[in-house]
């Protein structure tokens, strides 16, 4: 399956496991619904409907698309990194317990991670 083309910035985040700064993505604040897909791939991820304001500074969702986002280890070892489950690319973290939602689940995920697409 061909990639997507990456800019520098985005590949620093989807394949270098980087972090984009707080408030600065393009989706932290988005409130239209449709669905995001992985920027690399165009697996889809999450639906609008499971993001919500943590006030962290990053897009947050609190349910993933089927099993499309998988959670492993991270190498600080202190947190728990998600990725695409189709192409291996750095999406973001995943916290357990907070309770932003009843799910008690917040997938913080970099803007530069995503597209988006507008549901019609």
């Amino acid at each position: 399956m061909p990639y997507n083309k990456l800019n520098d910035f985005e590949a620093q985040i989807i394949l270098h496991k980087g972090t984009e700064a707080p408030f600065s993505g393009l989706y932290c604040n988005n409130k239209e619904e449709g669905i995001y897909l992985c920027k690399q791939c165009n697996t889809p991820l999450f639906h609008s409907q499971s993001k919500f304001d943590s006030g962290t500074g990053w897009p947050s969702f609190d349910e993933a698309i089927d099993t499309n986002v998988k959670s492993i280890p991270d190498s600080d070892g202190r947190r728990v990194e998600i990725v695409c489950t189709q192409c291996g690319g750095h999406l973001g973290h995943v916290f357990k317990g907070e309770g932003f939602t009843s799910k008690m689940t917040r997938h913080c995920v970099n803007s530069a991670s995503l597209n988006f697409i507008k549901e019609a």
